[in-house]
């Protein structure tokens, strides 16, 4: 299968019969590569409410059909707005048609910012996503902190490839990331979640540089492996 980076925290997933989308921040994003008009899904998986991870999402479901993934009150505040939605929440699991989902702890805030109303609309707890999906797992931290328990999310599983956010301010910084990726133990490990903002700048080769031989990758938007 192929995946994809394409800027911030998005990523795609593609096998013969699926486009999988995490966190499609899209229409606003400087860092990345598509067009929102463009885009072609099947699912949806959302991390949590954070505008910069929702995105593009209602638009995108509607306009695909796709089914959208998300922690349980996040998938009700989009179920709201006529996507069709699965809700889940963290520490469980459920396997669909396309794959394997299981959400993990993070640990972040999750909201949805209406700038015109100025209106928070809290929507639950912020998680990571595991995809098993052909017999590969796909580990996307989401925003969050390091955390001890990603030990034991490595121990538990054969992690394929990790993506993990390298930011700081907001999230995890290059050091912690660097820990987190030991403990995960994953085989390929991607930066994301960094140089869309100012305050997130951070060159993500220092970052891939300090990984073991081979474990880390820099992928620029629009960039792929194959796994």
């Amino acid at each position: 299968m192929k995946v994809s980076y394409h800027g911030h925290s998005v990523v795609k997933v593609e096998t013969s019969d699926y486009t999988i989308l995490f966190d499609p921040f899209i229409t606003g994003n400087s860092t990345t590569d598509l067009n929102a008009e463009d885009v072609k899904v099947d699912v949806i998986l959302l991390t949590h409410g954070h505008n910069d991870h929702v995105g593009d999402t209602v638009q995108l479901a509607k306009k695909n059909d796709a089914l959208v993934i998300a922690p349980f009150e996040l998938a009700t505040f989009l179920g709201w707005q006529g996507v069709k939605v699965h809700p889940m929440h963290i520490g469980g699991a459920h396997t669909f048609h396309f794959g394997k989902v299981k959400l993990t702890q993070a640990f972040h805030g999750s909201s949805y910012t209406n700038e015109e109303t100025k209106e928070i609309t809290y929507t639950g707890m912020p998680s990571g996503i595991l995809l098993t999906i052909e017999g590969k797992t796909i580990y996307h931290a989401g925003d969050t902190a390091l955390f001890s328990d990603m030990k034991l999310i490595g121990e538990r599983n054969n992690i394929e490839l990790a993506f993990l956010p390298i930011g700081d301010n907001f999230t995890m910084g290059i050091e912690d990331a660097l820990l987190a990726a030991e403990w995960l133990g994953a085989k390929k490990v991607v930066p994301i979640h960094y140089n869309t903002f100012p305050v997130i700048e951070q060159d993500p080769t220092h970052f891939t540089n300090k990984l073991p031989e081979g474990v880390g990758i820099t992928l620029s938007p629009g960039e792929s492996i194959e796994i």
